[in-house]
């Protein structure tokens, strides 16, 4: 992973540090790197249901534009999820409300002829608790050299079942190489 993921997604950077009395644990489950001949999408199954809460750090890239990021918890592909996404890039804000799956703003993978990869932090927080639905916040943003996106979104899974899996995909194309994401598990209360 990264260096500036590593920053970026720190327990103190993120406000875990600031929320909970004693630092949580991070542990690593998997990571998945894209190889030389892309990805349709990412997948993360039999995730243990051992933790408080899951983090997914990664960036991406699409060989589509404009695309968004979208994830699909334990294969629902159904109408159980809702987004609210905000945006800004320095000069404009852009917001809306999505339906269907969780979807991450083109913020999330960029695709626009650059090297330049698209920087996600995905929480989703009590994913095992069988009582309530999933609820999910995430922070991703890309630099130009001056000029960029950051967006922050927050979703629900309406369903009570524990995820057991993550699909990430491209709303439109594939990843393509060096896109990488890492699924960690967080110990301790939030």
């Amino acid at each position: 992973m990264s260096p500036i993921l590593d920053s970026i997604g720190s327990v103190k950077a993120y406000g875990w540090g600031s929320i909970v009395s004693g630092s949580p644990s991070f542990e690593s489950i998997a990571t998945t790197t894209v190889g030389s001949g892309g990805s349709a999408n990412i997948e993360f199954t039999s995730i243990p249901g051992t933790y408080s809460h899951l983090q997914i750090r990664g960036i991406g890239k699409s060989t589509s534009s404009p695309t968004d990021l979208d994830i699909q918890f334990n294969s629902d592909t159904g109408s159980n999820y809702r987004a609210h996404r905000l945006s800004g890039d320095g000069s404009s804000v852009f917001s809306d409300v999505s339906l269907q799956t969780f979807r991450l703003d083109r913020a999330g993978i960029l695709a626009d002829g650059t090297s330049v990869f698209g920087a996600n932090i995905i929480d989703i927080l009590d994913y095992a608790n069988t009582n309530k639905y999933k609820t999910v916040r995430s922070l991703c943003g890309y630099d130009k050299n001056g000029s960029g996106s950051a967006l922050f979104s927050s979703g629900l899974w309406m369903n009570t079942n524990a995820i057991t899996s993550i699909k990430l995909f491209p709303d439109f194309g594939n990843f393509v190489q060096y896109s990488s994401f890492a699924l960690y598990g967080i110990k301790g209360a939030a």
